[in-house]
This record gives structure tokens, sequence and C-alpha cells, in this order.
């Protein structure tokens, strides 16, 4: 990769695409720089360099990775649209429609209105992931950007610095690795490394760097070795060593539970050869000469990953006694573990770049039509994001069908995950499961190598709704709920009116107070919903969720106790106002988008950011603040004049507030302390717990209040516990006081 401190000229990027395409279209790479250099003029990044640096050393990341003249006139182009006053219409004047979709599907979406500087994020992600799904060279892009900012990323300040790095590692680096481009995915993480941990992460430079000189001659000798047995037999190859980079290290630490003196395999040996065979050949060698350790040989030659990374690896007992990792393939195979999608992916000659096209990488990125599937399932962004994780950015399991055939899906998917894998048919008459010959459970969890079978019976009910609580893969919940959607309407809507009377019920409100005057067919219209039947039946399988109903009822039932004209509010206001206007509010929150006034979160209700949320201007204390869906502040007898809008400040995302959740299981020795260890994993601190049984019907209820940030932090929590076998519900719950502070 190139050095980030070396000086880039146009005239380098241009000799960089010379070496691999001589037939580029030069003229279009030089228009694209000239245009971005006199647009950028006035510009500095937060270093002091002039701003098109930044473009030049993002069109060079690609010129290593050999990407065509197209991709690279719209990298040095990437920022034009988000930072000058330049359009995507212009760029698509100027430079064709190819290079403007490119752009447009890097330039994040800054010039809407959103609720939270999180929402932003988060819809920029969706409309990065759509791009890319028609068009891979966009997160191309995207990761040179990214990796770009990563090496600059020491001029920013510590909290920006860390807030980047976490993004980078949760959702850039998977990117990275799933499109198999390795020495990206590599330098991310450790440059993430670098920023979240700074005392690990230089420790283990200081550490390696002791043992350079020892580790190297181990090398250099076992290579020596090696040759020696490649010229007895007249094998060509290349032999070479390779370090492993920081976060391998760090990652291997923490999972084995080990220090860093019990860490053998720091360097290791690889191999390249021409053939298929010549792979095999080096094995049969490498294991007549050293030991192999029983369980570290892996053929992804035979069984691919799915990012299309080919290699055979093995771990040997050298005559030292000491482990030695050894990695063979062929050159074709390094080319696209080093370069990925890039390595073979053919713009000119596809025509059709959508992922749809037909084309024999097309399995490969088949990843990506699961992405698309889920933009169309998940309306909520949290939600979206949060299934990304699980089924795009999450390890993967491989198991084998009864054929052989490999399946891979997300960590910790169990057989109906496989079932519904393989069909939908098999997965909604799936009554059982056998995993290596012997029957299992259908909540067992599939490990690597395993062989599964499904057992079916046509004459069953189809799923159970608890298999929407024991699944992993956000794919097989959704084809959970279209059966349901399909076969059990009346069933549904009937079970959708219910949830929603409980939820009123449950927040103090009359459910027919919140639904007169058409409330139900005004919210399902909102929504774009047919019918209130259809909204109905969409809460009772689960595709709806409660509270994004609820949500709107009660907005509806406060304007309709509101005064038809808006109460003149401003004296009460300036009776709050502290004397230093400039002050913010230590509760990240503006009172009709303004800071400065005293302002308290209810206690009742627990708002955090991400709720929605009005105010209620008390007497003395300022303004109350609460979620809107806190049946307290719209109660008979309060002053509907005292209510006025407030909104989370954005600029403000240091602060951390309490929250309050219910969690509904079955009362089963062990669970306790699966869901502490749970909330651990997510380095979660709890403030409270209350546990209580239900001896009739052998169930526990438990509410846990916590601290957080926000409320992605929180559905991601309450996510996570409704994987925890034999939990049935989690639900954000209010305070049982029934003051309004």
């Amino acid at each position: 990769m190139t050095d980030k401190n070396v000086d880039i000229s146009i005239n380098d990027i241009i000799d960089a695409v010379k070496s691999y395409n001589s037939n580029a279209n030069f003229d279009l790479i030089l228009k694209a720089y000239n245009l971005a250099n006199e647009a950028h003029a006035n510009q500095t990044r937060v270093s002091g360099e002039k701003y098109i640096t930044h473009p030049l050393h993002v069109a060079m990341i690609l010129t290593e990775l050999h990407i065509d003249d197209v991709t690279i006139a719209a990298a040095l182009l990437h920022d034009v649209v988000e930072d000058t006053i330049y359009t995507i219409d212009q760029m698509k004047e100027l430079f064709g429609e190819e290079v403007a979709m490119l752009i447009d599907g890097v330039t994040k979406l800054s010039k809407m209105k959103y609720k939270s500087k999180e929402d932003q994020q988060l819809e920029t992600y969706r409309k990065m992931f759509l791009a890319m799904a028609k068009d891979i060279r966009v997160i191309m892009i995207k990761l040179a950007d990214r990796l770009h900012n990563m090496r600059t990323l020491k001029y920013m300040r510590e909290e920006k610095q860390k807030r980047i790095a976490k993004e980078t590692l949760e959702v850039y680096a998977p990117l990275a690795n799933r499109l198999g481009i390795s020495n990206i995915k590599c330098e991310l993480e450790d440059l993430c490394l670098r920023y979240l941990e700074p005392e690990t992460y230089y420790d283990l430079v200081d550490k390696v760097q002791q043992k350079r000189a020892e580790r190297q001659a181990f090398i250099n000798e076992s290579i020596a070795k090696i040759q020696k047995e490649f010229d007895k037999v007249h094998l060509k190859g290349e032999i070479k060593g390779r370090a492993k980079h920081f976060y391998s290290i760090y990652r291997k630490m923490k999972n084995s539970h080990k220090d860093f003196s019990d860490i053998f395999d720091l360097l290791a040996v690889r191999v390249l050869v021409k053939t298929i065979p010549d792979c095999y050949t080096v094995l049969g060698i490498i294991h007549a000469m050293w030991k192999p350790l029983p369980g570290r040989f892996k053929d992804y030659i035979a069984v691919p990953k799915t990012n299309g990374y080919q290699s055979l690896h093995t771990t040997v007992i050298t005559d030292n006694a000491i482990p030695l990792e050894i990695q063979i393939r062929t050159f074709a195979m390094h080319a696209v573990s080093e370069y990925g999608i890039a390595a073979h992916w053919k713009y000119k000659e596809a025509g059709n770049k959508s992922i749809g096209a037909n084309s024999n990488y097309d399995k490969k990125l088949s990843w990506l039509r699961q992405m698309i599937t889920l933009q169309d399932e998940f309306s909520d962004p949290r939600e979206y994001f949060e299934a990304l994780k699980i089924d795009i950015f999450s390890d993967e399991v491989f198991v084998y069908t009864p054929r052989g055939d490999v399946i891979n899906l997300p960590k910790g998917s169990n057989p109906i995950d496989f079932a519904y894998h393989i069909h939908t048919d098999i997965g909604n008459h799936c009554v059982g499961a056998k995993v290596n010959g012997k029957i299992v459970p259908l909540e067992y969890k599939l490990q690597n190598g395993d062989v599964v079978s499904v057992i079916t019976n046509k004459q069953n009910n189809g799923p159970s709704p608890d298999w929407l609580n024991i699944v992993a893969s956000s794919q097989t919940r959704t084809k959970i709920r279209q059966w349901f959607k399909k076969q059990r309407r009346e069933e549904n809507i009937a079970r959708g009116m219910e949830l929603l009377e409980n939820e009123a019920k449950h927040l103090g409100y009359n459910f027919k107070d919140l639904t007169k005057n058409d409330r139900l067919l005004q919210v399902a219209k909102k929504m774009n919903i047919q019918s209130i039947d259809d909204m109905l039946a969409g809460i009772g399988y689960g595709g709806i969720t409660i509270n994004s109903i609820m949500t709107k009822l009660i907005a509806f039932h406060k304007k309709d106790l509101q005064e038809v004209t808006p109460p003149d509010i401003t004296q009460m206001l300036e009776k709050i106002k502290p004397k230093n206007p400039k002050k913010k509010s230590n509760q990240g929150i503006l009172v009709e988008g303004e800071d400065g006034f005293l302002v308290h979160l209810a206690k009742c209700c627990n708002p955090i950011p991400g709720d929605q949320i009005i105010g209620y201007i008390t007497r003395g204390k300022g303004v109350s603040v609460h979620r809107a869906d806190c049946p307290n502040v719209l109660r008979e007898g309060n002053d509907m004049m005292r209510i006025i809008d407030v909104s989370w400040d954005i600029s403000t995302d240091q602060l951390s507030y309490p929250v309050s959740i219910e969690l509904g299981c079955y009362d089963r020795q062990g669970i306790l302390t699966e869901i502490l260890s749970r909330i651990s994993d997510a380095k979660i601190n709890i403030d409270n717990i209350v546990s209580r049984s239900i001896p009739s019907n052998k169930t526990a209820v438990m509410t846990i209040t916590f601290h957080t940030k926000n409320t992605a932090r929180t559905e991601q929590l309450m996510n996570t516990l409704r994987r925890v076998k034999d939990v049935y519900s989690v639900r954000r719950t209010l305070s049982s006081s029934s003051n309004k502070d």
C-alpha cells in the first residue's frame, strides 16, 4: 500500500494506471483531477494540507487494486458534490452517467434534515449499500476513502478518533473482508486497534519489534529447508515469510485468553505455485518434513470462503519444537486474496454491472443480493443495520448438506436457519434435524463442519412463533413472518388488535380514546398501508412494530387535546431561561430549536436520544421532557397550553441516560447468569435489576435498569437478549411513577 507520507501528483496516478492498463481513458482522469483541484482550491484538511491531497491518495490506493479508469475519475471527484457547489446533475453532464452514479453512491446525505446524526448516518449506509449492490465499485471508492482517512486520523480530536475507528471496525473492515481485499482489511483493523486501544497496540508493536530478528532468522531457516526439498523434485514456486498483523495477534490473545509470550505463530510462511495439483504436492512435502498439528489443517481450495479466498492452511511442529503456520496457494489465488473482487471484476466487458447480471462471480456476490432483500424488509434504519451486522458482517459457520454441498450461515445459526436457507418450503415444514447422523434439538447451534439433514412433515401446521426468537438469520426471520402473513390472516388481525389494546393499557391510555375519529385508518395511510386489517395483521405476525403504531396514535391524540390555535408561550419561556443564554442544557435538549433553557428529563418515562419527545413547562422547574408516548403528559387535568416542541441536541453525544427494559422468560436454571453475561459482553453496566418468578406458568419477569447513550444501543442490547434461549419478550418500560417529573 502507498506510503501515506509521500506527496502524490496526478502524474503519479496516470503512471500507476498505465502500468496495468495502457488503453485507459487518461483524458477523463486528467479532466476529473482538474475539476476536483479547482473545486477544492480553497479547502484544507484538518492536518493543514490542501484538500486535493485526499482524493489523490484515494485514487492511488485504488490503482494498487488495478481499478478501471472510470472508478479512478470518480475517486478524484468523490467529495466534490458533498463539499463544494457542484451537483450530481453537473457531474452527469460533464463526466457521464457512470461516473456520476459512482460519485452519488459515496456521497453522504448531508443536505437533508434528520432527527439525529445517527439517523442521518444510518440512512447514508442504506444509500451506500443500495448503490454498492448496483455497482460494486462504489464500495471500492468508499474503502479507499476510509483507509486514507484512517491513515490521517491522528489529526482529529480523541473522541472523534474513537468514533470513526469503531465505525470502521464494525462496517468497513468487515466489508473489505467480504470482498476479499485482505490488504485493506488488515490495515484498517490495525489502525482501528491503534485508536481504540492505544496502550494494547503500542505494547504489541514493541513486543513484536523486540523479537523480530530472532523470528526472522527462524523463518529464513525454514524457507531454506523447504526450498531444498523443492529442488529435489524440481518444483518451481515462490516461498516467503509473512508477518501477522497486530489486530490478528490481539484477537488471538483475546479469544484464546493467552499472553503474548504464548503466541508462537507471529510469522508464517506462504508458498505460491502455478497449479492446484502443485498445492497438494507442496502439502505432502511439508507434512513429510514436519509433523502436522491435529485440527490445524484447513482446505479452502476445495471449500473456498464466501469472499472467494482459496488456500491450504496447515500448522506443523518444526525441528526446534516451534509451531510454524504455512499457507499454500496458486499465484492466481494469491491475486484474489490480495485484491479480492477487484482481481476479476471486468467492468468494460460486464455490460450490466448490477448484481443480478449473469456472470461467473454472481454466486460469490450473493450476499449483496441479501443486502437488497434486507433493505426491503426493514423500514427502520436501525433495524436494518442490526440485521446487516447479524447476517452480513458477522462471522460465519460452514456446514454441509448430506450430498456434500457447503452452506454458509451467520454464526449462531441452528437447523431452522439451515432449512430455510435450502428452501422456504423445507423450513416451513421442518419438524426436526439430524447433525452428523444424530437427532438434535432445533435450537442446536451449528458448528463448522457439521453435516445437517432436515426432517420434514407436510402435515405439520407450519413454523412456530417461538422460532422468531431462536433463529440467527434475519432472512430466516423474514420468511417465517411471511408464512404467518399468508396463512393466518384472521388470527393475525385479532392478535394485532389485542397487542395494541394491551400496549395502550400498559402505557396508561384508553384505547377507545386513541382510536376515535378513524385514527387507525389515518395511521395506516401515513405508513402507506392499504387498510386497518393489513396493519393489524402486520402487527400480529411481527412485521410491524407496536411502538411505531402507538407513537403515531399518541401524536394524533395529543393534537386532539391541544387548542386549535397554538398557545403563546413566549412569556413562560422567558421565565425559565437562565441569565447566560449561551450555556447549553446539560441534558442534550433543545427547546424550540434553542439551547440554554432549564431542562430536566422526566423520570416517569426516561427518554433517551432517538425517542420522539415533547416538553411540558412546569411551574418553577423549567421544561420537563417526556417520551411522546408518555401518558403522564396528556392525562386529564394537565394544561395543554404548556406543551412545547423540544428536540435532541445532535451536537451532544457524550451523555448517558437511564433506561429500563422488561424481559419475560421461562424460569429455568442458569438463565439469569446467561442474561447478565450478554449484558456484560455488550459493555453495559447495570444500575438495578428486579426479578420475580411466576410459579403458575414457570415464567419470570425481570426489570433491568442501565445507562445508555441512545436508542440504537438500547435496541442492540434488546435484540441480543431476544436471542437468548427461553427469552420470549423484551420491551422498554415506563417507570411505575405517575409523576410528570
